[in-house]
């Protein structure tokens, strides 16, 4: 989570731990830690299913896992707004 709140990065599928709640491509979605502290709001190229397929998968392997890949980040850096 470093990678997001301090270095501006995106959120790939490798760095989820796991997805709550419904959702789809296009909403907005909080980001929290393993702690539960938000920190940061985006919207994702991925549904709620599609992310609990994903998470803790390369993005190099999203296209194995889901049979395509829309993106490389579930939420881009364009998109996302850091909290904390």
């Amino acid at each position: 989570m470093q990678a997001i709140s301090k270095n501006n990065k995106s959120l790939l599928s490798a760095g989820i731990k796991d997805a709550n709640g419904t959702f789809k491509a296009g909403d907005i979605v909080s980001i929290v830690t393993e702690n539960g502290q938000e920190i940061a709001r985006g919207i994702t190229n991925y549904s709620f299913i599609e992310t609990n397929k994903i998470k803790g998968v390369k993005t190099c392997d999203i296209d194995k896992v889901l049979g395509y890949k829309g993106h490389d980040e579930v939420v881009h850096r364009d998109n996302l707004v850091v909290m904390t």
